[in-house]
């Protein structure tokens, strides 16, 4: 069962605090409070459901207050959220509205982008991995509709500075939605210039961070598996891409 189908069902409880717990208490409620009460079998978060837990709530609270930046919510904004979590993300039915829940809840919170960018990073800040991931996720939707709004490369951009990415690191994270193969060295954290040792040095290196099995083991959702399978891909592909334009055996 995922995290999210045991809150749902009330297995277990959670204590996160901050801005991501609030929102989590909203959405659950006190229907899930007394749930919890009843309940002979609910058990406190392990370290590694907090992780998990405060991924998936932070993933959609950012997402929902992206969205609401310019003051309104386009269907295209709504469509983009949509299509990213039937597709990239696979959520079963019941995890989507919990995602929606946690989108709207967000958007009307008091609390700002930045704060919840703050307690991801403090949950993940020696997991580089979790952090681009999630640098990820706000690009792949922002671009959905074909172009970054002003008002939410802002908040992107913020969320690079809290999470300690370079101005040079974040370009090279947006650089992967171009449409040329300078997308394919982003995605490896190369550059063109770079000699083809580099290359082959960095995908090494990459290949081991990001394999699925050790994403997984660093407090990944079950409902984002799909999404690091396929970021593991797309470095996979990217490598390729290379090799073939320089002629890397």
């Amino acid at each position: 069962m995922s995290i999210i189908g045991k809150l749902v069902g009330g297995a277990i409880g959670f204590a996160l605090g901050g801005p991501i717990g609030a929102i989590a208490g909203a959405v659950f409620g006190h229907a899930f409070d007394n749930k919890l009460a009843d309940s002979d079998t609910a058990m406190s978060l392990s370290y590694g459901e907090s992780s998990q837990i405060t991924f998936f709530v932070a993933a959609f609270s950012m997402l929902g207050k992206l969205a609401r930046t310019d003051g309104q919510i386009s269907r295209a904004e709504m469509d983009a959220v949509r299509q990213f979590m039937t597709y990239d993300l696979n959520l079963s039915p019941e995890s989507q509205q919990v995602a929606i829940n946690i989108f709207h809840t967000a958007q009307e919170s008091p609390e700002s982008f930045e704060s919840f960018a703050s307690q991801f990073y403090g949950q993940f800040h020696v997991q580089p991995q979790m952090l681009e991931l999630m640098m990820d996720i706000l690009l792949r939707v922002s671009v959905a509709d074909g172009v970054i709004q002003p008002s939410e490369e802002r908040l992107i951009q913020s969320a690079a500075s809290i999470f300690g990415f370079s101005s040079a690191q974040y370009a090279g994270i947006l650089s992967r939605y171009a449409r040329d193969v300078n997308k394919y060295y982003a995605v490896l954290g190369c550059t063109n210039s770079d000699t083809d040792e580099q290359i082959k040095k960095q995908y090494r290196k990459l290949v081991s961070e990001y394999h699925p099995d050790k994403i997984i083991a660093k407090g990944l959702p079950d409902e984002f598996i799909k999404f690091a399978n396929d970021k593991f891909n797309e470095i996979q592909e990217a490598y390729e891409a290379v090799k073939k334009e320089r002629g890397i055996n």
